[in-house]
């Protein structure tokens, strides 16, 4: 599962904002899909670039990720590098592309989690329920101090 740290969570959401927002979206461009929305968010490259790149290798976002070498200069390996780095790991990547984590899809509602990977609005339901749960996370691990109420009766 993804870091469990604030930048995350706010990449998360502002993928889902983007989408909502009208960011191009088209599950079969490398660029605009799922996996691309969210790199064009933490790497700042382009949707076009993001796609040239991977057009340079074989397959999808999922095959790329089962390919995926940290010791190469292949243009997309770069791009998940900078994703793994960032906090995401191949498996939430492969994940997103399909909208398939079960802990993700349990957490939404029976009647409501056969989402489809390839509809932008089930892509942000996707999103948010997924920053939802990370926050959900990060505030389990803060502890806050106990302070003691001293009382002035002088």
């Amino acid at each position: 599962m993804a870091a469990v740290k604030l930048e995350v969570i706010e990449a998360l959401r502002k993928t889902a904002r983007a989408l909502e927002e009208d960011a191009p979206y088209m599950w079969g461009h490398m660029g605009s899909c799922n996996c691309g929305n969210l790199a064009q968010q933490v790497t700042r490259r382009t949707k076009a670039e993001i796609h040239a790149f991977a057009m340079q290798g074989k397959g999808d976002w999922s095959e790329q990720l089962n390919d995926y070498c940290s010791n190469t200069s292949i243009p997309l390996d770069l791009v998940i590098f900078d994703l793994i780095s960032f906090g995401f790991t191949t498996d939430d990547l492969k994940n997103l592309e399909r909208l398939s984590d079960h802990d993700i899809l349990n957490r939404i509602p029976l009647e409501k989690r056969h989402l489809r990977h390839n509809c932008k609005d089930d892509v942000v339901v996707y999103l948010n329920e997924w920053a939802d749960m990370l926050e959900e996370k990060l505030l389990e691990e803060i502890t806050l101090p106990r302070f003691i109420k001293e009382t002035n009766y002088a």
